[in-house]
């Protein structure tokens, strides 16, 4: 990769590792956000975008854990049915316009609910198992299709379920995240045989802006206003992407 196209696009993943992780998310949909403006090619990025979200969620598992934040028995029922359909997700590979639409449709998503998101429920209460099990399914299966750990879907569903109050449920998506973007990556390696290698300047950059956003997000940041400058990149891509699909498809 020619260094005009590395070094700007490293600063954009490092900007969206330190803006998810300070939420308890791995960045999946913002880095697929950066590649796709920057024009990379489908087939690297889902298995890049995955790869580096194992390493920030990995990173925000360890510093929301180590503040307290961490619930197993909130954690279980989801992972459970996600690990297995996120496997599923990963070995399918979907023609160019559908991945493109899926990606722009999950990344407007993820704008919409980092824009307008709910203030938590004073009152919690644990999801059944049936629900736990059925939205972990249907998140992990999307997730390995597209490359994305998952939590931009997670999160908003514990909060607006009145699961877990915000740093709970950062701490929860930052796990599931984990564990559902290695089962995507394990599928996909499955099925493909090999992925392309990011570069190391892309992993560094992650690794930073990760380990810094998880560490002031567990502890000290406010992150209403990360949410909505991450709302306005994720539009931005998110739109760029669907037309892209849509264009390509008709």
């Amino acid at each position: 990769m020619p260094a005009e196209v590395l070094l700007p696009l490293a600063a954009c993943v490092g900007l969206m590792a330190l803006l998810y992780s300070s939420v308890g998310h791995g960045g999946g949909s913002g880095y697929l956000a950066v590649m796709s403006l920057f024009g990379l090619a489908p087939a690297f990025m889902r298995p890049t975008a995955l790869l580096l979200n194992i390493l920030v969620a990995g990173l925000g598992s360890w510093q929301f854990a180590r503040a307290g934040h961490f619930r197993p028995r909130l954690f279980f029922p989801f992972a459970l049915a996600a690990v297995p359909a996120a496997f599923l997700g990963g070995a399918i590979q979907l023609p160019l316009p559908v991945f493109q639409i899926l990606v722009g449709a999950a990344l407007l998503w993820a704008a919409l609910r980092l824009a307008l998101q709910a203030a938590p429920r004073e009152e919690l209460r644990p999801p059944g198992w049936p629900a736990a099990l059925a939205t972990g399914a249907a998140i992990g299966l999307l997730s390995g299709l597209i490359g994305i750990g998952g939590g931009v879907f997670l999160t908003p569903v514990l909060l607006l379920q009145g699961w877990a109050v915000p740093r709970t449920a950062g701490a929860v998506s930052a796990v599931f995240i984990l564990v559902n973007s290695m089962a995507a990556l394990a599928g996909h390696v499955l099925h493909a045989g090999a992925f392309p290698l990011p570069a190391l300047g892309l992993v560094a950059a992650a690794g930073l802006g990760g380990g810094l956003g998880s560490f002031l997000g567990s502890r000290l940041l406010s992150p209403a206003a990360l949410r909505r400058l991450l709302a306005l990149v994720l539009l931005v891509a998110g739109g760029k992407m669907l037309l892209q699909g849509v264009g390509a498809g008709f």
